[in-house]
């Protein structure tokens, strides 16, 4: 009888492992930038929570063909969900669409808000960049900025586009903005040669936080620095930086809630008959800087 139950037991066991749920997240990074593996941490926390396989990939070349391959590899093997940031619609929209009309339920996150419901996604959870962007252009111009640079990594990414976009529309200014790539030692080359070439500028927003860092190191080289430097998400380095009053304030987007929040939605959606949010989800904006740097110091790099 006790071998019967315990066969019993097994069997309730592999049938509910067969059952789980599965889920593939598919990100643009080149696995250098250190916002994703919280992203990553996020999802798969989510999973745990839930019950769910969890699968995370990106394409280490960065290229958009590349992701568009593993969006579509993925589709292939018929997950319950795929969850994908959206850097570059046409290019990465066939690919998604063509899941989600073969059944599988999409999540965007992170980029691609404006794109995600006519590539076929099922909603949105991310920043609303140009948005975010304009509150920190407002910001710099209160605080003096009179003439600015936008650094973007990633040329093709329309999100970090609108993140410069609306910096300089906050501040009232034409959009003047440098490709410095995802390369540290050209992010500061760059920006170096950048404020090299135009005294006047005074004033520089980094869209990512590895950017970020390099940016001030490049600041203190050409000697400038009275330059107002301000940036886009969290990291250990940044925390530091703005504890030493080398960056004035960070855009705080809560990248894990991008990880979290689609696994959560995707799972209510597949047990609850097509439960879903009435909206969008926004997970930022939100300033950090040095009057609440302490309280989630301990966070960056980790959950946020």
């Amino acid at each position: 009888m006790k071998k019967i139950l315990l066969a019993g037991i097994a069997a309730l066991a592999m049938s509910t492992s067969a059952l789980a749920e599965r889920y593939v997240m598919i990100t643009h990074t080149q696995g250098t930038d250190p916002f994703w593996p919280v992203v990553e941490k996020g999802a798969k926390d989510a999973a745990a929570a839930v019950g769910a396989e969890l699968e995370y990939n990106f394409d280490a070349s960065g290229d958009m063909a590349g992701m568009a391959k593993l969006i579509e590899a993925a589709a292939a093997t018929q997950p319950d969900g795929i969850i994908v940031s959206l850097p570059d619609a046409a290019a990465l929209g066939p690919a998604i669409k063509s899941a989600s009309e073969s059944g599988i339920p999409v999540v965007t996150i992170n980029s691609g808000l404006e794109a995600s419901a006519e590539v076929g996604a099922l909603m949105h959870v991310g920043q609303p960049e140009k948005l975010a962007g304009q509150k920190a252009g407002e910001r710099a111009k209160s605080e003096g900025v009179s003439k600015g640079l936008c650094l973007n990594q990633e040329a093709f990414n329309t999100a970090l586009v609108d993140r410069c976009q609306g910096y300089f529309d906050g501040i009232g200014q034409e959009l003047n903005m440098i490709d410095v790539s995802n390369d540290v030692a050209q992010i500061k080359t760059r920006t170096a040669a950048a404020l090299q070439a135009d005294p006047s500028i005074n004033g520089v927003m980094a869209a990512g936080p590895h950017v970020c860092a390099a940016a001030a190191e490049a600041i203190a080289e050409v000697g400038a620095d009275g330059t107002h430097l301000s940036c886009f998400d969290l990291s250990p380095e940044v925390m530091k930086l703005i504890k030493e009053d080398k960056v004035a304030y960070t855009i705080d987007q809560q990248q894990r809630l991008q990880g979290y929040m689609p696994v959560i939605v995707l799972h209510l959606y597949n047990s609850n008959a097509g439960m879903l949010p009435g909206s969008n989800i926004p997970s930022g904006p939100g300033f950090v800087d040095k009057s609440n740097a302490a309280q989630v110091e301990s966070q960056a790099g980790v959950n946020r």
